[in-house]
């Protein structure tokens, strides 16, 4: 008869609770996602808002995302420039894959346009995103945010 010592029981128990727990849950959907942004409903069939929101800041704290937004979150990096914490694409990027995810039509900027049509040669930031719609949402990082233009009718996709 084969018996089971209580620090082995121990041992099987936590491992089956690691791989049950919430913050496993989420940290392997963020790994599995091929998508850098992430809105806070992604993960509402994992658990309660409030439980999210906590596993959420808890990744945030220990760097593996980064916070962008109310209910945006991206995947994070550490620099090695500086060590800090900062997002895997650049800002521009993680606004348009944001507003997109959120259902907001999105359009090249007017400083695009003017650049793209060589009537400059000012290269754009891309922190200017044209929209049609209305947005109130800051999108941002690190000081950076991004501002939003009206999109003219033709323009928009």
């Amino acid at each position: 008869m084969y018996r089971l010592s209580y620090s082995r029981v121990l041992t099987i128990c936590d491992n089956m609770s690691k791989y049950s727990s919430l913050n496993y849950k989420i940290s392997a959907r963020l790994a599995r996602k091929n998508c850098v942004v992430f809105v806070r409903e992604d993960f509402k069939d994992v658990g309660g808002y409030d439980q999210v929101g906590r596993i959420l800041r808890q990744l945030t704290r220990e760097g593996k995302i980064i916070k962008i937004g109310y209910g945006l979150y991206a995947k994070a990096k550490k620099s090695s420039l500086t060590g800090q914490v900062v997002p895997v694409a650049p800002l521009p990027s993680l606004a348009r894959e944001a507003l997109t995810r959120l259902g907001v039509k999105i359009a090249p900027s007017s400083l695009e346009k003017e650049y793209n049509a060589g009537k400059t040669t000012q290269i754009p930031t891309g922190r200017l995103i044209a929209i049609r719609g209305r947005i109130s949402r800051k999108i941002g990082y690190g000081g950076a945010t991004i501002n939003y233009e009206p999109a003219s009718r033709q323009n928009a996709f």
